[in-house]
């Protein structure tokens, strides 16, 4: 079953398409990785599956419905499916870990109990292992503790879909892949979906279970990580290489 497909799907910015005529099928309980070279549309693409800005042309469809990115309506209730992990995690200074995870609950549910959101937020923190760490501003935390804060914001309305946006970015390989195994361990645990925005080579194969890459506008690949590691498509040959034909290690 495919939890978000997309249909002649064009995205961009004005008059400019920065990807054309895609159709995707994002299926429910896995995780999807959306690669690309820098600039190819990736996060533009995150951002209009998320609800957070409009196509520029086509369809998006959400659990088989259309989304109406012009409907409060809509959108709201796209909202309560969806939690995003913003690239660099988008904590706010001024506020705890824990009062940065309540935010969605804040905005989607104003009128709900004190108590309640507090037991929310600390249901989520203790999910990326960040209890203790509640009252803590962002700047008192490790690049990783605030990659998982913002995780734990992304899944605190318990969401269908997350949607990461270069997840593991600036992160050493060590906390880099303590990331991967959390991620794998929410699609495990909760069967939630999880489309994860990326150009870090070594997580595809340690977490994808479906991969599309972009290239040139379009939708060059889309297939399995073992089926991409074994493409001899020129691009994806060079992707992996890089240009000087050496690997990434």
């Amino acid at each position: 079953m495919d939890i978000i497909e997309t249909r002649e799907l064009a995205v961009g910015y004005g008059d400019v398409r920065v990807l054309d005529e895609l159709d995707l099928a994002i299926p429910a309980g896995r995780i999807s990785v959306v690669l690309g070279v820098s600039g190819s549309g990736k996060s533009t693409l995150l951002k209009t599956l998320a609800g957070l800005m409009p196509p520029l042309g086509g369809e998006v469809r959400f659990a088989g419905a259309p989304v109406d990115y012009y409907s409060e309506a809509s959108l709201r209730t796209l909202y309560g499916k969806v939690g995003v992990l913003y690239q660099g995690g988008a904590l706010l200074n001024s506020l705890t870990l824990a009062e940065n995870v309540a935010l969605p609950v804040r905005m989607q549910f104003p009128e709900m109990p004190l108590g309640v959101v507090e037991d929310m937020v600390h249901s989520a923190l203790a999910q990326v292992g960040l209890a203790s760490s509640a009252g803590k501003h962002p700047a008192e935390l490790s690049g990783g503790m605030k990659k998982r804060g913002a995780l734990a914001r992304a899944l605190i309305l318990d969401p269908e879909v997350v949607f990461c946006d270069e997840p593991s970015s600036g992160l050493d390989p060590i906390t880099s892949a303590s990331l991967d195994d959390l991620l794998l361990s929410v699609k495990e645990t909760f069967g939630m979906t999880l489309v994860v925005v990326t150009h870090e080579l070594r997580s595809i194969e340690r977490v994808a279970d479906r991969v599309f890459v972009l290239n040139d506008g379009r939708l060059h690949f889309c297939g399995e990580s073992a089926d991409l590691v074994a493409s001899e498509d020129g691009f994806i040959k060079t992707f992996f290489l890089r240009k000087d034909g050496h690997d990434d290690t």
